[in-house]
């Protein structure tokens, strides 16, 4: 493998560095259907790139409102606001329409950055008390899951069981200033370590 190709986390302020991985074989697409490599989504700006669980997730509208809430300190700083979502471009488009996140919101249908920044995994990262209680909470301020896109078969078989996370990076593919790592659904980054990491 080419080193050229090869996207490293040198400097993560939150969570465990993953290994190396290849960015060149991490597709993520617009809303027009347009593939680009993850790592292009930083290599030439500075952004933050937030992952969600799954296009449906009622956590994740809720992180992704404390985002917009920030947006604006962030674009001050010169930064971008990104959000991906393992799924399709027409689940990505509908979380869009339902949510007006203003960010930029990319498709990773094959969940392939999910793999190579190695977010937790699996049932027992998704089912925990703490994210039952904040799903309650959330219910109550008026946030709802959509069932039907939470209920494709994409999401029941492979998107819906991996958490997501969050970092701040670029210019420069390798130029990691902050990553955090949902230890388990719901488990929000701190939102001034993230605006922190913006101005840095």
């Amino acid at each position: 493998m080419a080193a050229h190709a090869l996207l490293t986390v040198p400097h993560a302020t939150a969570g465990p560095a993953p290994s190396p991985t290849s960015s060149s074989g991490c597709a993520t697409f617009t809303l027009s259907g347009k593939a680009v490599p993850v790592a292009d989504l930083w290599r030439d700006r500075k952004a933050v790139v937030a992952f969600a669980r799954h296009f449906g997730c009622v956590l994740c509208r809720k992180r992704a409102d404390l985002l917009a809430a920030k947006q604006e300190a962030m674009e001050a700083a010169g930064v971008s606001l990104v959000l991906i979502g393992p799924g399709t471009v027409e689940q990505a488009k509908a979380f869009s329409d339902q949510t007006k996140f203003k960010g930029e919101v990319y498709a990773d249908p094959d969940y392939s950055s999910y793999k190579a920044l190695e977010f937790a995994n699996g049932l027992f990262s998704t089912f925990t008390p703490s994210a039952g209680l904040k799903i309650i909470q959330l219910y109550r301020e008026g946030y709802r899951q959509d069932w039907e896109l939470s209920f494709e078969k994409n999401t029941r078989t492979k998107g819906g069981w991996y958490q997501g996370g969050l970092l701040v990076a670029g210019p420069g593919i390798d130029n990691i200033s902050y990553i955090h790592k949902d230890k388990e659904a719901g488990d929000d980054p701190e939102m001034e370590d993230v605006l922190r990491a913006c101005c840095s």
